[in-house]
Parts: C-alpha cells; structure tokens; sequence
C-alpha cells in the first residue's frame, strides 16, 4: 500500500510540474515561430489562378478516365521538341501562335500598360503614345482569340474586348483628362478580364474589321519592341536552351503581326511590295520556330538574322 501511494505522489508530482511549466513551454515555442505573412487578395490578383479549374484548359479528367489510362487529348496543342507546342486547332491564326504565346503576351502588356495609364500629368506628357500602342497590340490579340479555332482564354469576351480597347487607342491621339478616363477604364475591364470576373455586356461587330483594329505604325513600333526581345533570348545557345518559350513567344507574334499588316483595311494592304516585305518577315519569324523545334542554334540565328533584315527593309520604306 505504501508503495502505491508513493507512486500516485510521484505521478501528480509530475502532472503538477508539467501543469505549472505550461505557460514556460509555450511561450518558447511562440517565440521561435516567424508570425504568418499577411497577404492582400488584390496583391496576387491576376498573377495565380482563383481555382485549379480556372488552371486546367478543357475538362478536368475523371478518376474513371484515369483508370483506363487512356490518353488525354488536347484541342488545341501537342508538345514539340522545342519546348512549346504545335499548334493544331483549324482557325486562321492556330498554325502561326499558340494559346500560351497569346495568353502571356496579354498579361504582359497588361503589366506595361498599368504602368503607363497611372496619372493624369504623366499621360498627358507622353503616356498616352504608350497607352495607345498597348491597346492596339491588345485589341489585335483579342481580335485573333476571336477567330482562334483552338481552346484558349477569353474567348467568350474577346470580340467585346477587342472593340473596347480598339476604340479607345484610335481615341488615344491626345492625352486629355477625357482620354485619361477613358484609359483608366480599360484599365478596369483589363483586370477584370484577367481575374477572370469578365467584362460587362456588350455589343461586339460580328467580324474583324482592322481598319478599326489597329493601325499600321504603332503595330511596327510594336515588331521593333519584339525583335529586340527575339534577339535577347537568342544572344546565346544556352539561353535558348533555358527559355525556349521566351524564343518562341516573339517569333509567333511577329509572324502573326506580318499577317495582321496585310488584312483588308490596314494601311498599304494592296501594296504588292509591302505585301511582300510582311511575307517575308511572318516567313523569316517561322523558320525560328521551325529552327527552335529542330533544337538547331545556328538556323535559329540565321532566321533571327532574316527577320531583323526584313524589318529593317520594310521600315526603309513604310513607317
């Protein structure tokens, strides 16, 4: 009996003295922990995706679909050996730029564009020459969304978005308080675009009309601005090695701007020698991508050599 009281002692002995230490213990361990970070929703807004299903293009595969391990099957794109894909949806534009080199290349102008359309003073200074290539570039691609045969984002308010920023940048000549407003409001539906709530209602024209669109001289501006990036991310064989895609993007763009410059409506579009400048460049921009699938350096950089020649040669002689 003796030795069972001794042994009840020392157990609430012990639950005493874990009891009282409580305190001790956890305030050692609050103090070695780093406090949660904080983070704002709008900070992250646009940058990563609300849901994994706004992540995945097409249906989400079932556990059944899995479990007969057959393959999944990709509307628009299949991997090549350069890295990007190829693009295979039936549209007038899917077998000149993927989904993805669209896709990135909005978010990436929209990025400029925010840092452009800020204040009222800074666009009046110039701001607004800036604001007004962006909305171009912007109203072009979303034109190509629209006619895109493939799956690939916006589709649903590509047309609406594509006569919203195409009016505003024709409205862009000039940088009143009135066009300020009017570009910060592009601003908003920009975002909106691209947090995926979508634009408003709207009336869209049923086709592409270019002459609408975009114009022919911030467009060029616009291939200058690519073809420096095209010749950055080949400056050597291990860059192209590390970002294929950051290759590929600009090539796709600038063979699609040599088909944009040539639409019905745009500025010397029955012009057969500035027809063929334009051939010569989409040309020139394609053979990086054919070179780039082939993982062949120096084709890449004769073919970046031949589009900088043609631009080069066009400008001689179209602004």
């Amino acid at each position: 009996m003796k030795s069972r009281n001794t042994a009840k002692s020392i157990v609430f002995a012990v639950a005493g003295l874990l009891t009282a230490g409580a305190p001790f213990f956890s305030a050692r361990g609050e103090d070695k922990r780093a406090p949660a970070p904080k983070f704002s929703a709008n900070s992250t807004k646009g940058i990563f995706f609300d849901s994994v299903k706004d992540a995945v293009r097409g249906e989400r595969p079932t556990l059944q679909s899995l479990r007969k391990k057959t393959p999944v099957q990709v509307a628009t794109t299949d991997a090549t050996p350069g890295g990007g894909e190829a693009v295979t949806g039936s549209g007038p534009w899917d077998k000149m730029i993927t989904a993805t080199s669209i896709e990135d290349e909005i978010k990436r102008v929209k990025l400029h564009y925010d840092s452009v359309v800020t204040q009222p003073g800074a666009f009046k200074s110039g701001g607004y020459e800036d604001a007004r290539r962006d909305l171009m570039v912007m109203s072009s691609l979303f034109a190509i969304i629209s006619e895109y045969g493939g799956d690939v984002r916006w589709k649903k308010d590509a047309a609406v978005a594509r006569d919203l920023f195409g009016r505003t940048a024709f409205n862009c000549n000039a940088g009143s308080t009135q066009v300020f407003n009017e570009a910060s409001a592009r601003k908003d539906d920009l975002q909106d675009l691209i947090s995926g709530t979508g634009l408003r209602e709207g009336k869209a024209q049923e086709s592409n009309d270019w002459a609408s669109i975009a114009d022919r001289t911030p467009l060029m501006e616009y291939a200058d601005v690519l073809k420096e990036q095209l010749r950055r991310a080949t400056s050597s064989a291990d860059d192209v090695k590390a970002e294929p895609n950051d290759v590929r993007r600009p090539a796709e763009l600038i063979a699609v701007l040599g088909k944009i410059l040539v639409q019905e409506g745009m500025d010397e579009a029955d012009d057969a020698d500035y027809v063929a400048f334009s051939e010569k460049m989409t040309k020139a921009s394609r053979s990086v991508i054919t070179a780039l699938e082939r993982d062949d350096y120096d084709a890449i950089g004769k073919a970046v050599g031949a589009v900088t020649q043609s631009c080069d040669d066009c400008h001689g002689t179209y602004r």
